[in-house]
């Protein structure tokens, strides 16, 4: 397996547990609970989105290189 596959699939799992994670806190607000959960959520939201990106855009900078 070369090492940008393997780069991949540690990016894809990231993202999937950010999004997971994201919804976990919406989840934990609309239970009544904590404050700070929706500000966390959207963090993690952004995380995933950053993640998303460099994702998609890995195989043009690694040609780059």
């Amino acid at each position: 397996m070369k090492l940008l596959t393997a780069h991949k699939i540690l990016i894809s799992s990231a993202v999937v547990f950010f999004v997971f994670f994201a919804f976990w806190e919406f989840r934990n607000y609309s239970n009544g609970g904590d404050g700070w959960a929706p500000w966390r959520g959207g963090l993690y939201i952004l995380i995933a989105l950053g993640l998303g990106f460099y994702l998609k855009n890995l195989k043009r900078w690694y040609k780059q290189l």
